[in-house]
């Protein structure tokens, strides 16, 4: 199978792609993994380490083709504030819970979760539910925002599916000592995927 070694970020490219493959953000931090592309092309994602792919990225294949990375829309919650200071403090308690979230012009951005939105509302912020590409912001530990470290990196437990966590803790002390051993790191590139195309997952 014909593999994909490299990235190009966003805007650093300009040829034509052969092809494009929709991933959602869990699909899109990755170091081994087989790909479908939507015009049927299939190739093997190899690369040297996991890395953080944002929608516009291309991977390049071993014979230099291009595939484009497209952001899949997911179900999210945009939430907006009363006014700058007070989104301000509403990403202070979504960071405070380690919650992966977008920055936009508009508001802040989360996947659903029915706690977090009971949380921001009783801190007097306007929640709407849509549909649309989830690109959270990369952090300190993604390396400026186009994540290239290792699968141990620290942010990597960001990037999972918030449903792990007790959301019986929220509002309270954290214990970090439980949430991020590296057993929780590796466990994501593991679990199964249902999204229609297959995966051959391998741990660095």
């Amino acid at each position: 199978m014909i593999r994909a070694t490299q990235v190009r970020p966003q805007h650093r490219w300009t040829q034509a792609p052969a092809d494009s493959v929709v991933l959602d953000f869990d699909d899109r931090h990755r170091r081994r993994m087989a790909m479908r592309c939507t015009r049927g092309l299939e190739f093997l994602l190899d690369l040297e380490n996991a890395t953080v792919l944002r929608g516009g990225d291309a991977l390049v294949l071993d014979d230099n083709r291009l595939i484009e990375v497209v952001a899949a829309p997911e179900p999210l919650l945009e939430i907006r504030g009363q006014d700058p200071h007070h989104l301000v403090r509403l990403a202070w308690h979504l960071g405070n819970r380690h919650l992966p979230t977008q920055i936009t012009a508009r508001g802040l951005r989360i996947r659903r979760d029915h706690v977090i939105e009971a949380m921001v509302k009783g801190l007097g912020a306007r929640v709407i539910e849509i549909e649309a590409p989830f690109d959270p912001e990369g952090g300190a530990y993604a390396g400026g925002g186009h994540g290239h470290g290792p699968e141990t990196d620290p942010h990597h437990h960001a990037a999972r599916d918030h449903s792990s966590h007790d959301h019986g803790d929220h509002g309270h002390h954290h214990d970090h000592s439980n949430h991020h051993d590296h057993n929780h790191h590796d466990e994501h590139c593991d679990h199964d995927h249902h999204h229609g195309h297959s995966h051959a997952h391998d741990r660095k």
